[in-house]
């Protein structure tokens, strides 16, 4: 342990720059502590060394020393150093300490008699011994090197301090060895060392070593002027020597290092079509290697097209030229090929052909093939020379050497190697003729249309083609003629389609008249020909090329007979049998008439003028005509005459007594009846109504009377039809004079009055809360109702019964009140009646 003097001595020793620094710094901490006002000594650690600790704290009013000293964690009972210090000093070094350990520190104000008026303490280590020299410092490319060194106990970060004879310095922290320094100059001198570090303080700088950044790296360009070679410049580096190339083809294991003293290099016998990688270096005097470029890739021009061939096809309306070659080796990238012709023609195409487009009949093309790819183009290919198809000939002409012979003719034409004739029939029969002349002979019949052509052949292919040359021989006549009558003026001729013909001529004639029908069609339709006449028929056949056939045979037609006129009708002994008859001027007919109506269809046939319909339907109308008919057919039907017959009669009637002197009479529908007049007829009057409905009410009946029912149908214009019915008998009279009479033992009498005779009534008390009804025997006029409720009023009503026992509803009532007397039967009030009595 140093003694305090000794430390005191050594505390601060200021030289150099570095030394006017600290007393600088001390000046102003001393001028900062006396101006505070503080309780208690504080104190810090302002900077540490491997060896020294310099520390600080603040000032203690009444302090006359301080007092610092230093123990080791380790050691605790064995203090490494300690130094005491003036009153006015505020910061002071404690030196001869180990590296890379932990001390413990206490501080302490001093009064005049060494008392302690106040401490602080504190830990802190000390930095890391000074490293040996940094090992090796090479350059990794033309900004950077790479620093080796040897890594030391305790340090947690190192510090390569960096500088160079121009006055740059820079300092660079890195974690652990190797340790990369970036950021440099190209091609410079560097002096590094390496400071160790931990949280206690930085090592010394160690020794130096030297090192140098490499050469820049070449920038480089490529082409390719051929399909084998490359061309590889640069600008020039500065302090190079010579320049590497690196080159290998993209897919290859194998490369080439190729060396030179120029700016520029030629590589040649590579392949075509393929991808290479290139890479270069600079070389420096002292012989190392600079940084290398960045890989650049260069494709090589596409090797020339070879093995070219030609062929024409079909075109988009025009004829192509389909030019092909052999792709060859397989190349990198997209190729693209390009074709001329001199004929100013060309296409291009990613594959091993196109085409050219359009070409005509006769050319001679001379063809080059040329490959393109990012490089530039190939060397054109051999050219191929080829001659396309020949031209159609022309001039051609048939003629007809004999019946059934004919030659056609026509002019050679150039680049023809041979000719093809086609002569097609209009039935779709064809001949084919070859030949190396210029003419063909070929079997030719009547009644065809020949269509003829030529076409010129060599070896590209055939001629496009050409004019076709249509003749047509003479047409032959219709067979298969049918003729029919359609309507019976009307007579439609149809015959099969003749060989050669576009238009028929059809004539009629009979001994007065003659009719034309001209048509393309195989049928025609003459109209408007008289009735029951004979007509000579011919159907000839034309064309517009060699006109009509006049040599075909006739046919004959009758037309119908004619048409039966002044239809008249007349009724014969009933209303649904009558009499037809007309006018007819036909050589030979059975006549037909017929009635057509509501109620069905009637006919009758005969051979004379007129003939009898029966058992026609009542309440229909009929429309009859009539109609000639002969082994040549049907005529027209006659104007028809329109025939009414007498409406049907109601099925049912039914007459219902409505009141003592009315009744209503319904009755079914009926077919054709538009209105009636129903009649009740009797001994003692008659009642009758006219109705268009289904139903009427009669008054002035009788009652007690037999009537006989009869009807009237009439139809919309007036034809009538008499109905008879069943006979309607109406109901006994209603009785007058009705009284209610008080009787013994709460019973009362009903008495009436009736016309005379037998007839059956029945007497009716309605009240509000019992009923009463007594019947007495027939051709009695009154009974008596037992056990009568007195205190209420009653409706009394006495009716005749009808023969099935029912009672009459219409007859009218009474109205009365029954009064009581003590408990029974009292006064018996009339009180009115409801109807007229």
């Amino acid at each position: 342990m140093k003694a305090p003097t000794e430390a005191a001595g050594d505390r601060w020793n200021p030289q150099g720059s570095d030394a006017m620094k600290w007393l600088l710094v001390f000046a102003l901490l001393g001028n900062g502590v006396q101006t505070a006002v503080q309780s208690d000594i504080a104190a810090s650690v302002f900077s540490a060394t491997s060896k020294t600790l310099i520390l600080r704290w603040t000032r203690y009013s009444g302090a006359s020393s301080y007092k610092v000293t230093v123990t080791p964690r380790n050691t605790p009972n064995n203090p490494a150093a300690f130094a005491q210090f003036g009153a006015n000093i505020v910061m002071g070094s404690v030196k001869s300490l180990s590296p890379n350990t932990l001390y413990d520190i206490d501080i302490e104000a001093l009064d005049s008699s060494q008392a302690t008026l106040s401490s602080d303490a504190l830990q802190w280590r000390t930095a890391p011994e000074a490293m040996d020299p940094i090992e090796t410092a090479k350059p990794k490319d033309s900004t950077t090197l790479i620093v080796e060194f040897g890594e030391t106990t305790g340090a947690t970060e190192y510090i390569v301090r960096v500088q160079n004879t121009a006055g740059y310095f820079r300092e660079s922290t890195v974690l652990s060895s190797p340790a990369r320094v970036q950021s440099l100059e190209q091609y410079t001198d560097y002096s590094l060392s390496i400071i160790a570090v931990n949280n206690g303080g930085r090592s010394q700088p160690s020794p130096s070593t030297a090192a140098k950044t490499a050469l820049p790296p070449p920038q480089l360009t490529a082409s390719s002027p051929t399909n084998d070679s490359i061309v590889v410049s640069w600008e020039l580096v500065d302090h190079a020597v010579h320049y590497s190339l690196v080159i290998h083809r993209l897919g290859s294991d194998n490369g080439a290092t190729l060396n030179t003293t120029d700016t520029s290099m030629t590589v040649s016998g590579l392949e075509a079509g393929s991808l290479y990688v290139i890479r270069g270096y600079a070389w420096d005097p002292e012989g190392r290697r600079g940084e290398g470029s960045s890989y650049i890739n260069q494709t090589t021009r596409p090797p020339t097209p070879a093995s070219l061939t030609a062929s024409v096809a079909p075109g988009d309306g025009s004829a192509e030229l389909l030019v092909s070659w052999d792709l060859g080796q397989e190349v990198h990238g997209t190729t693209e090929y390009f074709v001329t012709s001199d004929a100013n023609l060309q296409c291009n195409s990613t594959s091993g052909g196109c085409s050219l487009s359009p070409v005509a009949c006769g050319e001679t093309h001379t063809i080059q093939v040329t490959a393109w790819n990012e490089a530039g183009p190939s060397l054109p290919s051999n050219p191929l020379v080829f001659v396309t198809f020949p031209c159609p000939p022309e001039s051609l002409a048939a003629v007809e050497t004999d019946a059934g012979n004919c030659t056609l003719a026509w002019n050679a034409v150039p680049h023809a190697d041979k000719y093809a004739g086609f002569i097609k029939r209009g039935d779709g029969g064809e001949v084919v003729c070859n030949t190396t002349g210029d003419s063909c002979n070929y079997t030719c019949q009547c009644g065809h249309t020949y269509l003829m052509s030529v076409y010129a052949l060599n070896q590209a292919g055939s001629s496009p083609p050409g004019r076709v040359l249509n003749y047509t021989t003479l047409p032959c006549c219709p067979e298969d003629v049918s003729i029919s009558l359609v309507t019976p003026d009307t007579m439609e001729i149809a015959w099969t389609a003749a060989r050669g013909a576009e238009l028929y001529e059809t004539r009629a004639a009979d001994r007065s008249e003659v009719i034309l029908c001209n048509d393309t069609a195989p049928v025609c339709a003459l109209s408007d020909l008289r009735c029951n006449s004979l007509y000579t028929v011919l159907v000839t056949p034309c064309n517009d090329v060699r006109g009509c056939n006049r040599h075909c045979h006739p046919h004959t037609k009758e037309t119908a007979p004619c048409m039966p006129t002044d239809l008249t009708v007349n009724r014969k002994n009933t209303t649904t049998c009558i009499t037809v008859s007309w006018t007819a001027d036909n050589r030979a007919a059975n006549y037909t008439v017929t009635a057509r109506g509501g109620g069905g269809v009637y006919t009758c046939t005969t051979a004379d003028s007129s003939c009898d319909l029966s058992g026609l339907s009542c309440g229909s109308i009929y429309e009859v005509s009539s109609i000639a008919r002969s082994p040549a057919g049907l005529s027209l039907p006659s104007y028809s005459v329109s025939w009414e017959t007498a409406p049907c009669c109601p099925v049912n009637l039914t007459v219902d007594q409505v009141t003592q002197a009315m009744s209503n009479v319904t009755w079914s529908h009926a077919r054709g009846a538009e209105s009636f007049i129903t009649s009740l007829t009797s001994s003692r009057g008659h009642a009758r109504c006219h109705a268009q409905d289904s139903h009427c009410l009669m008054g002035c009946i009788t009652c007690g009377t037999n009537y006989t029912v009869s009807m009237e149908a009439f139809s919309r214009s007036g034809v009538r039809s008499n109905c008879t019915y069943q006979g309607f008998s109406s109901s006994a009279c209603c009785p007058w004079g009705i009284k209610l009479h008080r009787m013994a033992n709460d019973s009362l009498r009903v008495y009436w009055r009736a016309p005379a005779g037998h007839h059956n009534y029945t007497a009716e008390m309605v009240g509000s809360s019992a009923n009463y009804t007594c019947t007495p025997p027939p051709g009695e006029n009154r009974c008596d109702v037992s056990n009568v409720q007195c205190g209420g009023v009653y409706h009394v009503v006495v009716a005749p019964l009808t023969r099935h026992g029912g009672k009459v509803e219409f007859c009218h009532e009474r109205l009365y009140s029954v009064t009581c007397s003590g408990s029974g039967v009292g006064m018996v009030i009339y009180r009115g009646k409801r109807s007229v009595d």
